[in-house]
């Protein structure tokens, strides 16, 4: 079993269990996590969120951001500046709009969430990008 620093379990699901998670899913969710869309810039439901807790992973419920890093940037999307764990995510190289970014995806069940950028505040200077619907938020105390 693959574990991370945090101690959760990082074992790439199987084709079958990301089949039977995302039988769950509604047709948006289904398009953004599995077919690496993206939703509208101002629309999705934690833009705004100011509670604190951990983001999920809508798919296999990976933590992946903490309210404390996450901040306003403006672009329309929920922005965090650094992962919960830098296990928590994989990095792909994408090209599908004639430029080359950064794609993040979870690394349990490869559902797409977003995209980083280098123009984010300190101390990382990380814009994670992310889809409020690839995610499901915890709060906490």
């Amino acid at each position: 079993m693959a574990q991370s620093a945090a101690g959760y379990n990082l074992t790439p699901l199987t084709p079958e269990q990301i089949n039977e998670l995302a039988a769950n899913l509604t047709a948006e969710e289904r398009r953004v996590l599995l077919d690496h869309g993206t939703e509208r810039p101002f629309c999705g439901t934690l833009l705004d969120n100011k509670k604190r807790g951990v983001y999920h992973c809508r798919l296999c419920e990976l933590p992946l951001f903490s309210s404390d890093s996450k901040f306003d940037s403006g672009t329309g999307w929920p922005s965090f500046f650094q992962p919960f764990d830098p296990e928590h995510i994989r990095y792909l190289e994408d090209s599908s709009l004639g430029m080359t970014r950064t794609e993040v995806r979870c690394p349990r069940c490869d559902s797409h969430l977003g995209h980083v950028f280098p123009d984010g505040p300190p101390p990382t200077g990380q814009r994670y990008c992310l889809n409020s619907i690839a995610l499901v938020f915890e709060e906490s105390d």
